[in-house]
This record gives structure tokens, sequence and C-alpha cells, in this order.
């Protein structure tokens, strides 16, 4: 079906590539968040239903009408293994859009993990396994069936703009989203931050304590005068 000679259920997209996807989930977000210049975070009501869920893929995008899951299904039934399913929910909280059946059939299909704005439902089932989850509340309320939504368009979720194909990442901390074409330069980029990071923790503990940037940074907005010193 189509709106305007647009068609609601795109097929046909460009993934990032398998190999870069593998090396990205080798990140934390934070890592990826911060080399992607501190854009691409969804809001924090954005968590994993279990600390330990982590997932990495290209996005299947899907938007739906608050409270209703019909194209949720759509999404089920077109993505391929390997993919995250993002869900522009809305941020609404009044009626779960998934639960532990729907997410045993994308666990079933291969699907990578599932991300939505909205609520879920059967949380102790679902922290219990070992699928990824990723929402924004709970509702034990179940969805409606009976409104049009879209598939593998242009979306806003939790005040990011994906688009299909684009690369998810999820762990404790949230989900950063990157850019397809931008993956391979941020991945060298990572690489590089977590290295970084890595000899500042050696240094922290071998007793280098202080930032080394610290003094340059207070006297750039003014907080110490040029000649002062913590």
């Amino acid at each position: 079906m189509s709106v305007n000679g647009t068609p609601m259920i795109n097929y046909t997209f460009t993934r990032v590539p398998a190999e870069q996807v593998r090396q990205a989930a080798e990140y934390q977000a934070a890592i990826l968040a911060d080399v992607a210049g501190r854009r691409g975070t969804m809001h924090g009501r954005i968590k994993p239903i279990s600390s330990q869920m982590k997932v990495a893929g290209p996005a299947v995008t899907v938007e739906v009408r608050p409270g209703d899951n019909l194209a949720i299904h759509a999404a089920l039934a077109i993505a391929q293994p390997g993919d995250v399913i993002v869900v522009d929910g809305k941020g609404d909280l009044s009626a779960a859009l998934i639960g532990e059946i729907m997410s045993t059939q994308a666990a079933a299909s291969g699907i990578a993990g599932i991300i939505i704005d909205g609520a879920v439902r059967d949380a102790d089932a679902l922290s219990r396994g070992h699928f990824p989850v990723f929402a924004a509340g709970l509702n034990p309320s179940g969805p409606t069936k009976a409104i049009a939504g879209r598939v593998n368009h242009p979306v806003s979720v939790a005040g990011v703009a994906i688009n299909p194909g684009d690369l998810i990442i999820g762990d404790m901390d949230g989900v950063v989203v990157l850019p397809r074409e931008e993956v391979a330069a941020l991945l060298e980029l990572a690489q590089q931050k977590l290295d970084g990071e890595n000899r500042r923790i050696v240094a922290i503990k071998e007793g280098d304590v202080r930032a080394p940037w610290l003094e340059k940074s207070l006297r750039a907005v003014g907080m110490l005068n040029p000649e002062e010193s913590l």
C-alpha cells in the first residue's frame, strides 16, 4: 500500500556492512557517542530491560501511532537476521507495544534486538532472557493492531533522526545511532579514543590523578588567571 505514491513499507535499503557492525559491537556506546560529536544519542529514557543487554546492527525503522503495534508486526515479517528494529512510539507509555511473544518471535528470526520509544510488558520474562529489548517504560496493557504505520522510512526516535540501515549500538548506558555513511571513519576514531582512555586510566592508577588539560580549560573560561595555578 502507498500514500500519495509513497509505499508505507520499504523492503529495500542499504545496510551498514556486517563487518562494521562486528567492529562497532566491540565498543561501548559511550565511546561511539563521543567520537560522533556527542550527537546521535537517544534520550536517557530509553533503557535496556536488563543491564547486561547489548545490541548492534543496522536499523529497520518503524513509525506507529501511540498504542498500536501493527507496523511492528510488519517489520518483524520483513527484517533480516542481524537487523535492529527501532520504533518511533512517540514516547507513549499508555500501552505496551511488544512483550514476550513478539520478542521470542524476533529472537527466533535472528533479529539482533528491538528498541522502542514507548512501553513494553512481560518485563520479568524479557529481563531473564538474552534477547535485547530497550524501551522508555513498562505498561501491562496490550496494544491495538488496527492503525497503519510506516516501515523503513526516516524516523525520529527519542530525539535522534534515523534512516533505515544506520548503525544502532546499545548497552547499559543507552543507545547511539551512527549514520551509515559515517561509520567507517567513526570506527577509526573510536579506537583512537579507546586507546587514549586506556592510557589515561593507567596513568591515574600510577599516581597521575590530575587531568592534564584542566588548568588550560579553566583559564580559557576565566576560572583561573593566566598566572594562577591550582
